[in-house]
């Protein structure tokens, strides 16, 4: 027994010793390697995924800030257009009045086609060519000087003809005329708050004038512009109940026709 001891115990170290085994050959290291080297793969391809989808979100917002800065120049454009429009949209009407006054009131105040510039505006306050008719001592012919300015698209020199003829003829009998042409000019140059309280002067101070359907129509226009579109309606509801077969009726109509569209 006491030889058998010692040897069991060289075969056990033996056994031992033989269980040890260099790292490059341990089957539990070489898998934890291996698992190390899944793991920074599926790290790398994550982190290319994420870069590609980063680049493809800037490049999202990069064409997102495009389209909005097309759309900020498409509507910037569109308010400069917007006071041509309105400015040709003003004329069309008050060629169409102008008719209508040379079949009614033939040698009265009715304005000839407005003369205009080779883009077929007229800019407030521009001299358009030609001399200006100079007003002479009579009230007809200083009307007919500040009328001449008006065609002529000459709106400031306009607005102090009438303004002049206002002062000096206070007794005429176009004075009535006088004042609705001279709401005219702040309306053109979109003084709608001025305009609005001078065509109201015009149905305060001449009721039976013939330019009052007009400056009702004019009067609820400037409402509309003002924003003001309950008044705008009821103003031009008036016009169409107070004129019925006028110009005047017809264009209030159109207008209301708009406000109703505008509002749903």
């Amino acid at each position: 027994m006491k030889i058998l001891k010692p040897c069991l115990a060289l075969v056990a170290a033996a056994l031992v010793g033989g269980c040890i085994l260099p790292p490059e050959e341990d089957p539990v290291l070489l898998k934890l390697d291996e698992l190390d080297q899944r793991v920074g793969t599926i790290e790398r391809v994550v982190r290319n995924e994420s870069l590609l989808r980063i680049a493809s979100e800037l490049e999202i917002l990069r064409e997102e800030v495009r389209e909005l800065r097309g759309a900020t120049e498409a509507l910037e454009y569109e308010a400069e257009n917007a006071a041509t429009r309105q400015r040709d949209q003003y004329l069309d009407l008050d060629q169409r009045l102008q008719s209508l006054e040379r079949r009614t009131r033939a040698g009265d105040d009715a304005l000839p086609p407005a003369v205009l510039p080779p883009g077929g505006e007229p800019v407030p306050g521009a001299v358009v060519a030609g001399p200006a008719p100079a007003p002479s001592g009579s009230d007809q012919a200083s009307y007919q000087a500040a009328l001449e300015l008006l065609r002529q698209g000459r709106y400031p020199q306009a607005e102090e003809g009438f303004r002049r003829f206002l002062a000096d003829f206070p007794d005429s009998a176009l004075i009535d005329n006088a004042i609705y042409w001279l709401a005219e000019t702040y309306y053109v140059n979109r003084d709608f708050d001025t305009a609005l309280a001078t065509f109201q002067r015009v149905l305060e101070e001449h009721p039976n004038s013939r330019k009052a359907p007009d400056a009702l129509l004019k009067a609820g226009f400037c409402q509309y512009e003002l924003k003001q579109f309950d008044a705008a309606q009821a103003t031009l509801e008036s016009v169409v109940a107070q004129y019925p077969d006028s110009t005047a009726a017809r264009l209030a109509t159109q207008r209301l026709e708009r406000i109703a569209a505008e509002r749903r």
